[in-house]
């Protein structure tokens, strides 16, 4: 039976149980049970009123007493109210045997720890109202002291109510570290998660434009041989087959090197990158960038220059890194010129500097790519998707690279 909210809403679940109690706070509460118990056997025999086989009944009923305390934990850890007021009634009744007795502190003892449990573990309003039945049956019981009753049951009152309030902090404090825990959990697993995909996209950015260019030139190589081509068109291909195997392989191990931190900087990158005749020019004070930023920059530049040599081939590039305060942009241009189409620009899906255009845009940053004016002028860059370059009529095309940093 669950309760609602309010006053007769039940103690956390948390604070019913000894999840997130210390041992030494579980030994405690362990030791003023026993002591608890053995009180009340020992007032039971301080009467001098159990003689022969009577003597007995006041271990039994500490049993009795022992088993409705641990049934009764177990109901209220359950959230039953009928079985566990049923528990309540049980020690009510062994405390008015007692009193039958002759053992009036012994039954005084049991009902005062009744009101207790009642106010530490029920509802609020049924607890407070089984402590406001336990203090008429105190005071029915020792009509000779009233105040003595009301004073002994105000301290009940107060005490059982400060238990339950200890306990619910506890309850929500452990909540609290739980909810922080599977928060830790899942931020982990969502870094994680982010760092396969930037390992899969630097796996895709490093490999892929590399081993479609040595496919082209494979693929070219074959059909060579079987049309009975000049021997050293077929060994030119090869060699430049392999030139691209080695190129791979060196940016696969930047790559590597990448992920471990071990980024050698930008600007000498690009130097190493800048053959052919291709410009390079940096501008500002060079610093190290972040690991993401300086990926970009480098996984731009690449693809920009492999698409230069793809769709104008021989025309003059130029690559310029400019520092800013706050960012980095990097500006790659051809100027359109080329000379004879080679195979590689028939290579590749078109959609490597749209990668990188989600790359960026990921950073916080942009890159547009188009003919010259029209990014010059921040218009008119239409997204690189699965087109070539627009290079007709002598225009030359630009990639501009912008990202935090």
């Amino acid at each position: 039976m669950v309760i609602g909210t309010g006053a007769a809403a039940w103690p956390s679940r948390e604070a019913l149980t000894r999840v997130g109690v210390p041992p030494v706070r579980t030994a405690l509460d362990v030791a003023l049970w026993g002591a608890m118990a053995l009180w009340l056997l020992t007032s039971a025999y301080g009467t001098k009123l159990f003689h022969g086989w009577s003597a007995v009944l006041p271990v039994l009923g500490l049993l009795v007493f022992v088993a409705a305390l641990l049934g009764f934990r177990r109901w209220t850890v359950a959230r039953r109210l009928l079985p566990s007021l049923g528990l309540l009634l049980v020690l009510t009744l062994l405390g008015g045997g007692a009193y039958a007795a002759g053992a009036e502190g012994t039954a005084v003892l049991l009902w005062v720890l009744s009101a207790v449990l009642a106010l530490d573990r029920l509802p609020l309003a049924t607890g407070a109202g089984v402590w406001a039945v336990l203090s008429a049956v105190v005071l029915l019981a020792d009509t000779g002291k009233p105040l003595h009753v009301v004073i002994v049951m105000s301290a009940v009152l107060l005490g059982g109510y400060t238990l339950r309030l200890d306990a619910q902090a506890r309850g929500a404090g452990f909540r609290m570290l739980a909810q922080e825990r599977a928060a830790r959990v899942a931020e982990a697993e969502s870094a994680a998660l982010a760092e396969r995909a930037r390992i899969a996209r630097e796996i895709h950015d490093v490999l892929a434009h590399s081993l479609s260019a040595q496919l082209v030139h494979l693929e070219a190589a074959r059909l060579q041989i079987e049309g009975g081509y000049d021997r050293e068109q077929v060994l030119r291909r090869v060699v430049e087959a392999r030139s691209m195997a080695r190129q791979g392989l060196a940016e696969t191990r930047q790559a590597l090197s990448a992920l471990r931190g071990q980024l050698v900087p930008v600007e000498d990158y690009l130097r190493e990158l800048a053959v052919d005749g291709v410009r390079t020019e940096v501008v500002g004070e060079p610093r190290l960038l972040p690991a993401e930023a300086s990926q970009a920059v480098r996984r731009v530049a690449q693809e920009a220059l492999t698409n230069a040599r793809k769709h104008a081939p021989g025309a003059d590039v130029s690559m310029r890194l400019e520092y800013a305060a706050d960012a980095v942009t990097l500006e790659v241009r051809d100027d359109g010129t080329h000379g004879p189409g080679t195979e590689l620009g028939a290579s590749g899906s078109g959609y490597g500097l749209l990668g990188m255009r989600e790359r960026a845009e990921l950073l916080g940053g942009s890159l547009e790519a188009g003919p010259a004016a029209s990014v010059e002028g921040g218009a008119g860059a239409a997204p690189y998707g699965s087109r070539p370059p627009d290079r007709s009529e002598g225009k030359g095309f630009t990639v501009l690279l912008r990202v935090p940093a």
